[in-house]
This record gives structure tokens, C-alpha cells and sequence, in this order.
């Protein structure tokens, strides 16, 4: 351990607020508790949770850090107690429980993954948040299967071009929103079967009219948009609820659920348990993994930007223009 720094440079909330409330600073290296990874940190990503969290909205789960960032790509720096498997010096990503806006971050040994083959430490950084959401959402909640129709609403989020591709991938018919014509054109470049303008637009009309319904509807909207995606879904349709961005309330027909035999559920991925999240791990070392490394699919990034401007780069994700993820490097 005596090679560490004692100091390290990340970029903490001053206070509730905008962009301009992060702010580079100091503080300790801080030190792997027993079952943890000490990773230095080669790059992060902005992810609509640390908005809310800059924003007061979303406070770290208990005994994490106070900084924000929920994932990393970088190398071992050093293991706690406990961890086998990992040696100082390995490339490592990991999905943090905060911290990541920082040269050094400690993470739970089961939530890291080892950096796909061929990856740089800036596309590995993009992966766990999305993957593990998507792959928690899609495939354990929503029980996605081969030949089934899925509309995934955000298509052009870091998000909505992850799940596209993995449920191309696993043979899936997909449909998906998008706000533009430029980000249709991307989101089918993607692989979806079907981009549908949501702005000025009857979005569930036009999803109806081209699919017939769906199986599954990945929704990160919620508000008004939940009855319409329930209305959408075929018997024994899956609906998963992972943001409110529309909003928490909406009325829905119990109905509708009942006749269809439908399934509403949803879930957040931070205050899950380090067991639950090993678990995603592990499926997506075995299934997605090889799709990364094969190429098959892969992680879109609009913008990169150095961590001590994480300011400009909470600024760009509000804007709201991006296609992907936005990236920092440390």
C-alpha cells in the first residue's frame, strides 16, 4: 500500500444546486474495507442519478461516498481483506455505490468486472451503470425472450442505445422513442426496428399501428406515459418502471392488468445489495460479455470531458442533445 498517494484530486457538491455546484477539490486516498477494491481511476461517466443527486434529490445509500459517480474503468490500486481473484495492477470496471469523480474509488469486489478484451479504459467506463440496469430490467425483471416485441422509451440515452442492442442481440423485435429525426436515424443505426417521434406526436398510436403490441416496455418516463404503455401490452405483458422523469403519479386501470394478466414492477439499482448486484455481474460476464468482445455490440459515447470540468459535463447532459453516454477522464 505504501506506493499510494495520500491525497487525490475528485470533484464533490458544494451544495444543492446546478452544474456550477460541483467543484474539483482534495481529499484522502480513501483506504479498501475488507471485501472492497481500491481502483484508480481512469475514467467515469455522467449519469442522470448524479443530476438528481447534485441536485439534493438523491442521496448516497449509507456508509458510501459522498461523491458522486456510479461508475468506473481504471486499474487495481489495492484489495481489502478478503478479495481473491483480483491483483494490484488488473484493468477492473465496476459499478460504485458513489465516489467515482475521483483519482481513487473503493467499490465492493462482486461489482467488478474485468475491462472487456480490446477495450480502452474509456469505453469500459461507460459499461456498468447501463449494462447492469439494462440487463437487472430487461432480462431478469422484464423476461425478455428471443422472438418477443420491446419498446424502449429515451432511445438515444446512455440507457435506451444500450438496451436496443442487447435486445437485438438476444432477438428481440425493437421498438423506440426518440425526440428527433436525427435521433431515429441513430437509434435505427443501432439496430432498432422502429424510431417513433414522441414530441408533438400520439407515440402509443403509432406503436400500436406498427407492432400490434408489445411484450415488454422498458420505461424510464412513468407519469402519463404508464397507462399508455400498459394499454400497448399483449397478454402476459411486462411493464418496468426504472426512472419518473414524466413524473412518480399516473392512473392506471387495475383492470387492463388484470384481464391482460400483466406485470408492472420496476426497481433502482443503487440501494441494492452488494449480493444482488454480484448477481447481474456475473450474468453479464457470462452473456454480455463475449457479445462486447466480439464486437456484437458495443457502448455509444457522445462527449468526453476532464473530470475537473464535470460542471460542463452535467451542463451537456441536461441539454438533452446527447446520443450516449457522456464520459469523463481522470
Amino acid at each position: 500500500m505504501s506506493a499510494l498517494p495520500a491525497t487525490m484530486t475528485c470533484v464533490e457538491i458544494t451544495k444543492p444546486g446546478g452544474p456550477e455546484v460541483l467543484v474539483p477539490t482534495t481529499r484522502a486516498v480513501p483506504q479498501p474495507k475488507a471485501g472492497e477494491i481500491l481502483i484508480k481511476v481512469a475514467a467515469t461517466a455522467v449519469n442522470r442519478p448524479d443530476l438528481a443527486q447534485r441536485a439534493g434529490a438523491y442521496p448516497p445509500p449509507p456508509g458510501a461516498s459522498d461523491l458522486p459517480g456510479l461508475e468506473a474503468a481504471g486499474t487495481v490500486a489495492a484489495l481489502g481483506d478478503g478479495v481473491s481473484g483480483w491483483a494490484v495492477g488488473d484493468s477492473i470496471c465496476a459499478l460504485t455505490p458513489g465516489g467515482s469523480y475521483a483519482e481513487y474509488c473503493t467499490v465492493p469486489a462482486p461489482q467488478c468486472l474485468p475491462v472487456p478484451k480490446g477495450f480502452d479504459m474509456l469505453h469500459a467506463a461507460a459499461l456498468p451503470e447501463n449494462y447492469f440496469t439494462v440487463w437487472h430490467n430487461l432480462f431478469e425483471r422484464g423476461r425478455l425472450e428471443a422472438g418477443e416485441k420491446v419498446l424502449i422509451h429515451g432511445g438515444a440515452s446512455g440507457i435506451g442505445t444500450t438496451a436496443i442492442q442487447l435486445a437485438k442481440a438476444f432477438g428481440a423485435t425493437v421498438f423506440t422513442t426518440v425526440r428527433t429525426p436525427e435521433k431515429a436515424k441513430a437509434v435505427t443505426a443501432l439496430g432498432a426496428d422502429r424510431a417513433i417521434l414522441y414530441k408533438d406526436n400520439d407515440w402509443a398510436a403509432e406503436v400500436k399501428k406498427l407492432s400490434g403490441g408489445v411484450d415488454v416496455v422498458l420505461d424510464m418516463v412513468a407519469g402519463d406515459y404508464l397507462p399508455k404503455n400498459l394499454g400497448l401490452l399483449k397478454l402476459d405483458g411486462r411493464c418496468v418502471v426504472i426512472a419518473v422523469q414524466g413524473g412518480a403519479a399516473a392512473t392506471i386501470s387495475a383492470g387492463i392488468l388484470m384481464v391482460n394478466r400483466l406485470t408492472l414492477t420496476g426497481s433502482t439499482l443503487r440501494p441494492q445489495s452488494i449480493e444482488n448486484k454480484g448477481r447481474m455481474a456475473r450474468g453479464l460476464k457470462e452473456k454480455v460479455w463475449p457479445l462486447l468482445e466480439s464486437g456484437k455490440i458495443k457502448p455509444i459515447l457522445f462527449k468526453t470531458f476532464p473530470l475537473t470540468q464535470a460542471a460542463a459535463a452535467h451542463a451537456e447532459l441536461e441539454r438533452a442533445d446527447h446520443v450516449g453516454k457522456v464520459m469523463m477522464t481522470v
